[in-house]
């Protein structure tokens, strides 16, 4: 408290004793932080879930927010700024959102790994360098007219420096989240993006470190050059001291295992302690952290656990925080006149010209595609929170004034909003092929043409790996070299996260993020996966190529589709969104897979199946000559049934597989019990044609049976295919059909069977309408008991007319049951 005549206050207490003790809460640090903090949160969130039609980073929106909070919008208010903003509040405000970058910071370095550095391909290299040098050199010029004008004053080195580096900064986890955005992340155009913005973001932090060693308050020149020796000095004491001694915590830490939380703060500890080192050299808090992040082992489970420790608080609490900061010195108004505008339009275009036109130059030397070089350029333009740092840390040291600031704030905010529609509009990769191009979109078609055949298998997790090895082990036919291509899409959610994205960095051949060569020995799950496809395919003649989607839930679904396009498969198989427990019952996995399987459904360009799992071929592959299968076809006709008859005939090829196919006829007498139908007459897909497309589909399998049986007939074996017909009464008969087949290992079903005797199957209040009826059948009902697994198949119809979800096309089934179809 201050006598009268005082005008400096006092510092404000921590807590209030409330409002009816009558204090105002707003007058005490702690309940005005926490309200800082909501009006933060609230806004930045709001303005992102606005930008994100538009594709834009979250970033932008926080940057936004911080200036519409400062002096340049709601601050223009004294009121508010007083109330909300004051003063007394800022140094509080600045050391919690600095403590929070801190620590954002060292999981960036995190997510920096050396090692990928050193195998970044000349392409790649070329293309960063390009991307820093002109921009650095058109900065070093831009800076000269600004002294002239606005900036005249400032520290000739500092500035030339400090401007070079934030013309030449490309933030690399806003480019990973734009190209996962835009899904390009596992492109040619991504990975090289990526590889030449990590070679950029390292670089950017040597210039920066340099423009802070230079930009000190230090009269000689060698105060700067000992704060550059010192940090030097400090990197070499981390790689040398610290990083041994994080491996040995490391170590500590097995896969599957949770981490000790002693090791967590231990090392929250290093990284506060490595960030005083610096700041007490004089460079910057935050590179001591930075470092800590890159040198820190990047195997094992250590890393990952602290990532998900530390991230959600940092990345959705304290970050925002440093984004007000920053908007509370950005004053747009200062930017007045002709001259001052003109100069705004200056930067802006010199930012652009120097990265896009230095990175595309260099792109077409290096003979990339015109297209793809414009949208590295634009890429490359992005600019970040490293760019807020740089300029941040330019106005704390007196570097850059009021007005060059908020130039340069409007510039990164423009560069970074113009990158997602610019290289949508250069760049589109997932343009749809001729339809002369994709041919083959069934196993049907793919089977009369006698070409290889082409299959996307899509998995969750490691656990759906044993059962896909073994499908795709009978699905590879006969010992013909090269007639079963393989994709194996790994299906990866890409969540608000930043690690989410920054691990798209290990990007490597294939599209796959975790290929990792490094003999460490430390295999994560994801290794794993790998490893498992690696050796089947050097095992077997099939060609298996790892993918990943790296997409929202909601839109992943679009991937698959536009990779089965570009791939030109015949058939992609999703995983069911259930799995079974021990005890035999269902347990819904995750329900947005469910989602996805039906979008896929509706726009696949290919035929679709549906793997339901219970243990297909046991949990570990065996060798192929110790491999075998019971398989079972429940025909009853149309389209679908057929494309489940081929893929069935196909695998009757390997000489492991037993196939029985089961054909329903119905009776005469045959009559639909107690189920309401309304069968149409003449509809297209039971009449005529399609009748015959069926007869000649058994006919051929007729043929297949009799070419086994004639090369069987001087040995004793007998044929591994067989064919019956069914003549059924009732729907009774045929459920105790199904049962004599229950010890099958797989059913083969249609998702639509067509024809009198499946028009009325239905399960009652089936919760999965995308079974089908027969997949349902076998999944839910107790009228049929089986432990085999269960595929269920679609066919792909150039111009489907799509009935109602779960209900057959010649079938109106009870109101219940359609509300149930519906329900999720």
């Amino acid at each position: 408290m201050g006598t009268n005549g005082t005008t400096c206050p006092g510092p404000m207490k921590a807590t209030s004793n409330g409002v009816f003790q009558g204090e105002n809460p707003l007058e005490h640090a702690l309940p005005l932080l926490i309200l800082q903090i909501c009006i933060v949160l609230l806004l930045t969130r709001l303005l992102a879930f606005l930008l994100r039609p538009l594709r834009q980073p979250r970033v932008i929106a926080e940057i936004v927010g911080g200036i519409l909070l400062g002096p340049s919008a709601l601050g223009k208010s004294s009121k508010f700024l007083t109330t909300v903003f004051p003063p007394r509040s800022l140094t509080v405000l600045d050391t919690l959102a600095n403590l929070g970058l801190i620590f954002f910071l060292f999981l960036v370095g995190l997510e920096l790994d050396p090692k990928s550095l050193k195998r970044t391909g000349k392409r790649a290299l070329s293309i960063a360098l390009a991307g820093i040098t002109l921009p650095f050199i058109l900065g070093i010029g831009t800076s000269f007219a600004l002294r002239s004008t606005i900036a005249d004053g400032v520290s000739k080195a500092p500035f030339l420096v400090f401007m070079g580096v934030a013309l030449s900064i490309t933030a690399f986890p806003v480019l990973a989240r734009i190209l996962a955005e835009i899904k390009l992340l596992t492109t040619d155009v991504g990975k090289i993006a990526l590889s030449a913005a990590a070679v950029n973001d390292v670089v950017a932090w040597i210039l920066l470190a340099l423009a802070v060693a230079i930009s000190g308050d230090g009269g000689s020149p060698l105060t700067s050059l000992w704060v550059f020796l010192a940090g030097c000095g400090f990197v070499l004491f981390c790689i040398f001291v610290v990083q041994p001694g994080i491996k040995l915590i490391a170590k500590r830490c097995p896969e599957g295992e949770p981490v000790n939380e002693l090791y967590v703060c231990c090392t929250l500890g290093i990284v506060l302690a490595a960030s005083f080192v610096t700041d007490l050299i004089g460079i910057h808090a935050l590179f001591g952290a930075f470092v800590i992040g890159v040198i820190f082992p990047k195997e094992g489970n250590f890393a990952n656990a602290l990532v998900e420790k530390v991230e959600d608080l940092v990345s959705g609490l304290f970050l925002p925080l440093y984004f007000v900061s920053s908007g509370l010195k950005t004053d747009v108004a200062t930017i007045q006149g002709a001259q001052s505008w003109g100069l705004l339009v200056l930067v802006i275009f010199n930012a652009c010209f120097g990265k896009i036109v230095g990175t595309v130059l260099v792109s077409l030397y290096c003979k990339v595609p015109l297209d793809e070089s414009l949208a590295l350029g634009f890429l490359m333009n992005t600019k970040g929170l490293v760019e807020l740092i740089v300029l941040n840390i330019g106005k704390d040291r007196g570097v850059l004034n009021d007005q060059v600031f908020a130039i340069m704030v409007l510039m990164a905010i423009f560069t970074t909003f113009m990158t997602t529609p610019l290289v949508l509009a250069v760049y589109k990769p997932g343009k749809s092929l001729a339809k002369g191009d994709y041919q083959n979109r069934t196993i049907e078609e793919t089977k009369k043409s006698n070409k290889p055949l082409r299959l996307m298998f899509c998995f969750q997790s490691i656990m759906n790996i044993p059962t896909i090895v073994n499908l795709i082990e009978a699905s590879r036919g006969s010992n013909r070299k090269e007639t079963l291509s393989v994709y194996a899409m790994h299906l990866m959610e890409l969540s608000e996260r930043s690690s989410a994205v920054l691990m798209a960095h290990k990007v490597r051949k294939n599209g796959l993020p975790f290929w990792n060569k490094d003999k460490t020995g430390n295999n994560s799950s994801s290794d794993m996966v790998v490893v498992a496809f690696e050796a089947f395919r050097r095992l077997s003649r099939v060609s298996v190529r790892p993918m990943t989607a790296i997409s929202a839930m909601a839109t992943i679904h679009e991937d698959i589709c536009q990779s089965a396009e570009r791939k030109s498969t015949a058939m992609v198989i999703l995983p069911f969104h259930k799995h079974v427990r021990l005890d035999r019952t269902w347990e819904t996995t995750r329900n947005d897979y469910r989602w996805i399987n039906k979008k896929v459904m509706e726009e696949a360009p290919c035929s679709v199946a549906i793997l339901v799992d219970r243990g297909l071929g046991g949990t570990t592959r065996v060798a192929s000559s110790d491999f075998s299968l019971v398989i079972t076809v429940l025909f009853f006709g149309g389209n679908d049934d057929r494309e489940a008859l081929a893929f069935a005939m196909r695998m009757a090829e390997h000489p492991g597989i037993s196939l029985t196919v089961i054909r329903f006829i119905p009776s005469e007498e045959f009559k639909p019990e107690n189920v309401k139908l309304e069968i149409i007459e003449d509809h297209a897909s039971c009449s005529g044609e399609t009748k015959l497309i069926d007869i000649e589909a058994i006919t051929e399998l007729k043929a297949m049976i009799k070419g086994q049986e004639s090369s069987l007939s001087n040995s004793d074996s007998e044929s591994l295919i067989v064919y019956e017909e069914k003549i059924v009464k009732c729907y009774k008969e045929v459920f105790e059909v199904i049962k004599e087949c229950s010890k099958s290992n797989l059913f083969l079903v249609g998702k639509s069977p067509e024809g009198s005797v499946a028009s009325g199957l239905h399960v009652e209040r089936s919760d999965t309408p995308e079974l089908g009826p027969i997949g349902n059948l076998l999944t839910a009902s107790e009228n049929v008991s089986t432990t085999a697994s269960v595929l269920v198949v679609q066919q792909y119809t150039a111009s489907p007319v799509l009935p109602v979800v779960g209900v057959t096309k010649d079938v109106t089934t009870e109101k219940s049951l359609v509300e149930d179809s519906e329900s999720p």
